[in-house]
């Protein structure tokens, strides 16, 4: 039986997941972050190495904008604190996901002010808290969250050949938010508030809760996108 090469593995995988899902291949986030990953993660390295900030927000605006944005979320598995395992498709709402770390540092009122919008919504929107880490690390962080949030997370350990993972985690970085339609269209890409250590609880509370306000905003008011190649189309 001839071997399949990896590339040839990879494209089946996906067109299997987007067949699954009734969605084309690539019109998947993975598929279309991959395309363009290699590109735009040389400019962004070159840009932090030239301490030019302005330039790596300019580039990652218009990634979110021309690659990510209208595009599809993968059908990818997490795992619950419970033990079982759900996969993104389950949340039958829309959806505000969230990505972290147990050890990234949020500002003193992210969470609160993240917990106020989660009690607000949670009827209307699927607010999920993504960890990049192990069961035992999540559990000491996931205490500060709402009950209304759904806390899941994905140990890398355990997903080395996982192209999804990989595409996820490696793309956008962490902490970024992910505003989703309910047919799991991805609407915006928007990176965590910047923050001062020592900033005033007051005003990291108000800077985080206008953040997530408008967010909560496009998902609830913005028409699903249509990526350009399905128009026209039947």
């Amino acid at each position: 039986m001839p071997m399949v090469k990896p590339l040839h593995l990879l494209l089946l995988l996906v067109s299997f997941s987007a067949f699954s899902q009734r969605i084309a291949p690539y019109e998947l986030f993975s598929y279309k972050i991959s395309k363009h990953m290699k590109q735009y993660a040389h400019q962004a390295d070159q840009a932090y190495i030239d301490s030019d900030f302005q330039r790596g927000e300019f580039l990652f605006d218009s990634l979110v904008k021309n690659v990510v944005n209208g595009s599809y979320m993968d059908n990818f598995k997490m795992n619950k604190l419970s033990g079982k395992s759900i996969r993104f498709y389950d949340f039958e709402k829309p959806v505000f996901l969230m990505t972290y770390a147990s050890w990234c540092t949020p500002g003193v009122g992210e969470i609160p002010a993240l917990n106020k919008i989660a009690e607000q919504y949670h009827d209307q929107i699927d607010f999920v808290i993504l960890f990049w880490n192990s069961k035992q690390q999540v559990k000491q962080v996931a205490g500060e969250y709402s009950s209304k949030i759904h806390i899941v997370y994905v140990d890398e350990t355990e997903n080395i050949h996982d192209h999804f993972i990989e595409s996820m985690k490696h793309s956008l970085g962490f902490p970024t938010s992910f505003f989703i339609a309910q047919n799991k269209q991805i609407l915006d890409v928007r990176r965590g508030v910047l923050h001062h250590y020592n900033e005033q609880y007051a005003i990291s509370y108000e800077l985080n809760f206008e953040a997530f306000t408008k967010g909560i905003t496009l998902i609830l008011t913005q028409e699903v996108l249509v990526p350009e190649t399905l128009i026209g189309q039947n």
